[in-house]
C-alpha cells in the first residue's frame, strides 16, 4: 500500500485490486507455446494510478448514496445496461447516472450472470438497480446478495404481493431475507459491517404495470419499506387493451394520476422513457426517479443519422 496517496483511496485500492483479481480468475488468458508459461498483465484502474476520466471526488463504494437521493426528493436519473460486459458497464458508469438498470426479467441472463458488474458500478459512485425476473425470495436474495443497491420487482398488483416483496428484500426485522452477502468479499468491503447496516442502504422498487395494480396503488403505498413505485408503460398498455399503443390516452391519464395520487406518501414515482420531450412532460406530471432508455439505443440513432447525412454527402472538388 502506497503511503502517499490520499486519505482514504488505500482501502478504495484494495477494493478495486480484490475486484480485479475476481475478475482475473474468469478472464485470465494463457498463452501456450514451446516455453509453456503464461504472462499476466493486471492493470489497476484508479483516478490516483491512471488517466482513466473518473467522475470526480473518490465516491465510497458502500453505503451508496441513492436511498438518502430518494428520501430528498432530489431527481434521480439512470440507464439501462445494454449487455452484460464489464467494461460497457464501467464506461456507462462514468456518465452522470445515479443507477444503472441490470435487467434478468426479459434479457435470457439470471442474477447468476452478472458477476462482477454490480462492484464494478458502485466503484462508480452508481447504484447497480437490477431488475428480477418475480416476486421470487431467491431470485431478490440472490440479487442483493450479488451487489445490488436496488431490486425492482416486476408486476405488483396487490398490497399482498407488495408486501411479500419488502419480506424478501430487507434483513431482520424489517423482512425475513437470509444473510450471507457475497459482493462485500469480492469489493474488500468491512462483511460484518455491510451485513448490520444493509437496510439503511436497501432500496426496493415496485412495478405498477397493470389495470389491478393501479385500482390497488393506495393498498400498495400504504406498505412500508418501498422507496419508488415504477410505472412500466408497456405492460399497462397491454393492460388496457392497447398492447404496444403506450401513447394511448388511457395510458397516459394513469400515469397523469399515479404521481398525483402518491403525492406526500414518501414514495418515489418512476418510470423509463426514450424521448428527451416525453421524459420532461413525464417530471413535470411529479416522476423523479427516471430510467433514460440505453446508451446502445441513443447510440444507434446517432450512428444512423451519421451514416445517412455521409451517404448523401457529396465530396468538394
Amino acid at each position: 500500500t502506497r503511503s502517499d496517496l490520499p486519505v482514504g483511496v488505500t482501502s478504495r485500492i484494495r477494493a478495486e485490486f480484490s475486484v480485479r483479481i475476481y475478475l482475473f480468475t474468469s478472464c485470465l488468458a494463457i498463452k501456450r507455446g514451446s516455453e509453456s508459461t503464461f504472462s499476466v498483465h493486471l492493470i489497476l484502474f484508479h483516478p490516483v494510478c491512471s488517466n482513466t476520466p473518473s467522475k470526480g471526488p473518490t465516491v465510497p463504494m458502500y453505503p451508496n448514496p441513492l436511498k438518502q437521493k430518494l428520501k430528498t426528493g432530489n431527481l434521480v436519473l439512470g440507464t439501462a445496461l445494454p449487455a452484460l460486459a464489464n467494461h460497457i458497464a464501467t464506461m456507462t458508469s462514468k456518465t452522470d447516472i445515479d443507477f444503472l438498470w441490470i435487467d434478468t426479467e426479459h434479457w435470457p441472463e439470471g442474477v447468476e450472470s452478472v458477476g462482477a458488474i454490480p462492484v464494478l458500478i458502485r466503484g462508480q459512485g452508481v447504484a447497480p438497480m437490477i431488475r428480477v425476473a418475480w416476486n421470487d425470495p431467491a431470485l431478490i436474495k440472490k440479487a442483493y446478495d450479488a451487489g445490488a443497491v436496488a431490486v425492482m420487482v416486476p408486476q405488483v398488483d396487490t398490497a399482498e404481493e407488495a408486501a411479500l416483496a419488502v419480506q424478501h428484500a430487507y434483513y431482520p426485522p424489517l423482512g425475513k431475507r437470509g444473510v450471507s452477502p457475497n459482493w462485500p468479499l469480492v469489493a474488500g468491503e468491512d462483511w460484518a459491517h455491510v451485513i448490520r447496516t444493509a437496510n439503511d442502504e436497501t432500496v426496493l422498487i415496485l412495478q405498477i404495470e397493470s389495470v389491478q395494480a393501479y385500482e390497488n396503488l393506495d393498498a400498495i403505498a400504504q406498505v412500508p419499506g418501498i422507496d419508488v413505485l415504477f410505472v412500466g408503460p408497456t405492460d399497462l398498455a397491454a393492460s388496457l387493451g392497447h398492447i404496444m399503443q403506450n401513447d394511448a390516452p388511457a395510458v397516459q391519464e394513469i400515469m397523469k394520476e399515479i404521481p398525483r395520487r402518491l403525492q406526500g406518501s414518501g414514495i418515489a414515482v418512476g418510470t423509463t422513457l426514450v424521448s428527451i420531450d416525453e421524459i420532461q412532460e413525464k417530471l413535470d406530471w411529479g416522476y423523479t426517479f427516471m430510467n433514460v432508455g440505453s446508451p446502445l439505443g441513443y447510440g444507434l440513432t446517432t450512428l444512423s443519422g451519421h451514416l445517412a447525412t455521409l451517404r448523401n454527402y457529396t465530396p468538394r472538388a
